[in-house]
């Protein structure tokens, strides 16, 4: 196969080239949203939900077009960023903040709420603003938010999002060559936050809440974005944390990582080493992340 480009897994040859020099040269007066969604049809390239990669499609046809290989028409507007512009999550002035001291078995049946996408999200932002240590970040991508209740009291939140393409100690654990990581990364998530509330003091609330949680968070990716969760992982701050609701929770300790972040330029530790835990969704997670279609 003659591949001329390559962009996040996706390889280009000539023939892909000249289909989307046809497409611009088809629809003169098309913008680039609107090009980019043509080729998405043609290509027939979809997310597991059925909508169209229009924005990874964007990304890579601006590519080609710095690279000299395909000429886009003029931007027409650039729009603000939104996640530059969205303010801060606020507070919840309504909360009841009383001291929860109480057994497990005291609380009774917990119930995990997914509050993405609505009325309940500001509530959830807010919660992780004021009181998780990284604050609030928004997520990109595939990505749920939970909010757990103890009745009517919310005791706990996390949060899950995409997995890092590239992450050593996970891809040593899980075996996967560099094809079948770029194939089925989809199948992992990443447990971006997990916070108990403050005034919330219940022993073993923590490893409970994961045991939990992960029985779940399968079958709510499946119902949400078209594909199952195989994997999941995290990172424990180990300058703040022992991890040991993880272990207790049987997450495996994957290993550590470089400390460098995924734009490092100096091949030097530049944050804190985090430690790595997983979990496996699936009895058979080697096998099913190791295929290659």
């Amino acid at each position: 196969m003659d591949v001329v480009f390559q962009y996040r897994g996706r390889q280009l040859t000539r023939g892909d080239l000249d289909l989307i020099r046809e497409i611009i040269a088809n629809h003169p007066e098309a913008s680039r949203r609107a090009l980019s969604k043509k080729l998405c049809q043609s290509w027939q390239w979809v997310q597991p939900n059925g909508a169209l990669r229009d924005m990874v499609c964007r990304g890579l046809m601006l590519g080609l077009h710095r690279a000299g290989l395909i000429a886009l028409p003029p931007l027409r507007r650039r729009p603000p960023n939104p996640l530059a512009c969205r303010s801060r999550p606020v507070q919840a002035a309504s909360l009841d903040r009383t001291p929860l001291h109480a057994k497990l078995a005291e609380l009774g049946t917990l119930g995990f709420v997914q509050v993405r996408r609505s009325q309940a999200e500001p509530l959830f932002n807010g919660l992780i603003q004021e009181h998780h240590y990284l604050g609030y970040v928004q997520p990109v991508g595939e990505h749920l938010k939970y909010l757990v209740y103890a009745g009517e009291r919310p005791v706990a939140c996390f949060a899950w999002s995409s997995a890092a393409r590239h992450l050593e100690p996970r891809d040593s654990f899980i075996g996967w060559s560099m094809q079948a990581r770029r194939a089925n990364i989809r199948h992992v998530a990443y447990n971006t936050r997990f916070l108990i509330l403050p005034w919330v003091f219940v022993p073993h609330l923590a490893s409970h809440l994961l045991g939990a949680m992960t029985r779940r968070l399968g079958a709510d990716w499946q119902q949400i974005y078209g594909h199952p969760i195989y994997f999941a992982e995290t990172f424990v701050d180990s300058e703040r944390f022992a991890g040991t609701c993880y272990r207790a929770a049987n997450w495996v300790h994957m290993g550590t990582t470089t400390g460098r972040g995924k734009n490092d330029q100096t091949h030097r530790a530049n944050r804190s080493l985090k430690q790595v835990y997983g979990y496996a969704l699936h009895r058979h997670f080697r096998h099913l992340l190791g295929q290659v279609q």
